[in-house]
């Protein structure tokens, strides 16, 4: 799709990382390099031509101009320190949702990102990657077998970590089948899925997992759509870290920190609740460097979270140079840092989806689409990208999918003029459609506000919504009281999420379409609507990959047309960098923790630093 908008917001997301490349140390590398070696073998089925890829340790020898020479020669020792702005609230991943966790740090997927691809071709600074764009990580290679059977190669010499009772131990194909059968109740003595309400889902059509051999896995699925099985496989997901079964045997779960475990880089050494987790180096650990194949991972010798939750306060310690990187800040404090301190590298990151204010769709007046669309006209969302974002966010309404997924979705230069219409700002017409719907006087309303969230940009909508004489009062609440409310559905009006909620999503593009599903208990909006719900199990019927895009195409138009959520914007956060940090340049594996378990052990493993 030619969509002028998503390529420039890309364009400034690449532009910024090769901002990074070109502001880190010019000191080009002696050392002789190879890149990874990746084959590709085509296996066809009846969905789409699949790739097999195989990811090996290449010999090392002389070559010379990879993008990454002007990062400099990598380095060993030292620490990197990050902040987490919550404290770190469970190290099992079967208990909780919506909470702080650092378990990626140690435990390990079975796939990672490419460490060698140039990031001006794909960044990494959004949630969902590519299946053309993910490596093996415990994985070496895959393939399908058949349509419905997908088969997984692991490495072979990986080991747990040498602690207790898993005692470094070789990693192997019954660990993996024991990880899903835990998470997903398949079998190892587990009958329910131990996943969050919004995990089940995806993948309640994966039938069974089998070891074939100590080291192939055989995943066997109900579907044979080839882009869900990927997505699924390959998305940040709990079910996907692997986890010591004799830990879980041991001890019954994994909640208590001195448990913690697993295949990766850093080893949980210490954790003061509120105040910091210290993780060092896995002397053992098994990984190499994919672009210096001669070195040895991990190169710093430990990884600090700073428990900071006051924005100011971690502000204050990455000024004072105290942490080396940190995301999630507002445009207004990137601006602010680049006043003081202009040697720190700033990289934008769209957020992970768009704000939106999400009504009880099953609860007056937000039954009717005339009340929802009124709101919408209400609110000038170009006012506030050049007024109130000073132009750094894209003034366009969002539907399910984000403009930051190319190819994907239904986006807004794409709407048709009507559509376009219903979303522009216009308090005369929004009057109107209040009127039509028996609200000529207005009414009152009010919005339960996660206080983590952007408070002022609520503020201008309360005034926008004043206008046209609704009343909306705010009620804030602390991240713990706000999910249980919200997600509990406690409320009766409108909710806003501090990081969007329905709109404008980044991950797997099928995944996108349980949003709104009546069956989906992650709804707080209570919507139920039968043509949004035969969405999904069309796209899984899909026979190739240009159907599932119409799918969501559709899907895109239908929530638009039905206002379930008011579009706000998506707008620019961004991830600061000391200059002496090197291999960074936003990459989204969530330094604040907030996320689960993402790749911060992958990238941390192969981070380093410089005169610091």
């Amino acid at each position: 799709m030619k969509n002028k908008v998503i390529w420039l917001g890309l364009s400034f997301l690449m532009a910024a990382a090769m901002l990074v490349a070109s502001c880190a140390t010019s000191t080009t590398t002696s050392t002789s390099i190879n890149t990874s070696n990746t084959s590709t073998t085509s296996t066809t089925n009846t969905t789409s031509t699949i790739t097999k890829t195989s990811t090996t340790t290449p010999t090392t020898t002389a070559t010379t101009g990879n993008w990454w020479d002007k990062l400099g020669t990598p380095q060993y020792g030292g620490t990197v320190i990050l902040r987490l702005n919550k404290d770190i609230a469970r190290f099992d991943l079967v208990s909780g949702t919506g909470q702080c966790s650092i378990t990626g740090a140690y435990m390990q997927d079975l796939f990672a990102d490419d460490w060698t691809l140039d990031p001006s071709v794909f960044s990494y600074n959004i949630t969902w990657r590519p299946p053309n764009y993910v490596k093996g990580l415990l994985a070496e290679s895959w393939e399908f077998t058949d349509p419905t059977t997908w088969v997984v190669h692991l490495h072979q010499g990986i080991h747990w970590q040498n602690i207790p009772p898993v005692n470094g131990r070789e990693f192997t194909a019954d660990d993996v089948v024991y990880q899903y059968d835990r998470m997903l109740g398949l079998g190892d003595g587990f009958t329910t899925p131990s996943l969050s309400e919004t995990g089940v889902p995806s993948w309640q059509s994966l039938v069974s997992i089998t070891a074939n051999d100590k080291y192939t896995v055989a995943f066997k699925w109900e579907t044979s759509n080839v882009e869900f099985i990927l997505d699924t496989m390959f998305a940040f997901d709990d079910a996907n870290f692997m986890v010591a079964p004799e830990a879980v045997k041991e001890w019954g779960d994994l909640s208590d920190w001195h448990h913690a475990m697993g295949t990766g880089p850093f080893i949980l050494q210490d954790f003061i609740s509120g105040s910091s987790a210290t993780l060092i180096k896995n002397p053992n650990y098994w990984g190499y460097d994919e672009r210096y194949p001669q070195n040895k991972l991990p190169y710093v010798d430990s990884l600090k979270y700073l428990i900071m939750p006051d924005d100011a306060t971690a502000l204050s310690a990455m000024r004072a140079g105290k942490i080396d990187a940190i995301d999630g800040i507002s445009a207004t404090d990137a601006q602010s840092m680049k006043k003081t301190n202009p040697e720190i590298l700033q990289i934008s990151i769209p957020l992970p989806e768009c704000l939106s204010l999400d009504p009880r769709y099953d609860k007056a007046p937000f039954t009717d689409i005339k009340v929802r669309q009124a709101l919408q006209m209400s609110i000038d969302l170009k006012g506030i990208a050049d007024n109130y974002y000073n132009g750094t966010a894209t003034p366009y309404p969002s539907s399910l999918t984000s403009e930051y997924e190319p190819g994907w979705g239904f986006p807004y230069e794409e709407w048709p003029q009507d559509l376009k219409d219903q979303y522009a700002y216009n308090p005369t017409a929004a009057k109107k459609l209040l009127s039509d719907a028996g609200y000529s006087n207005g009414f009152k309303t009010n919005i339960v506000a996660n206080a983590g969230g952007d408070i002022s940009v609520l503020q201008i909508v309360q005034s926008e919504f004043a206008a046209v004489n609704v009343d909306m009062v705010i009620t804030t609440m602390d991240n713990v009281s706000w999910q249980s409310f919200v997600r509990g559905r406690k409320f009766n009006q409108m909710a806003f999420s501090p990081s969007g909620s329905f709109l404008g999503l980044s991950y797997d593009p099928i995944r996108q379409l349980q949003q709104f599903m009546t069956t989906n208990s992650g709804d707080w909006t209570s919507v139920s609507d039968p043509v949004f719900d035969a969405f999904y199990p069309k796209a899984l019927a899909a026979n190739d990959v240009d159907a599932v895009k119409q799918v969501l195409i559709d899907a895109n138009k239908y929530v638009a047309e039905q206002h379930f959520c008011l579009s706000l914007l998506q707008p620019m956060t961004y991830s600061l960098c000391q200059p002496w940090l090197k291999g960074f340049n936003g990459q989204n594996f969530s330094i604040s923790g907030f996320m689960g378990p993402p790749l911060i052990g992958f990238y941390g493993a192969r981070f380093w630093t410089v005169g610091h």
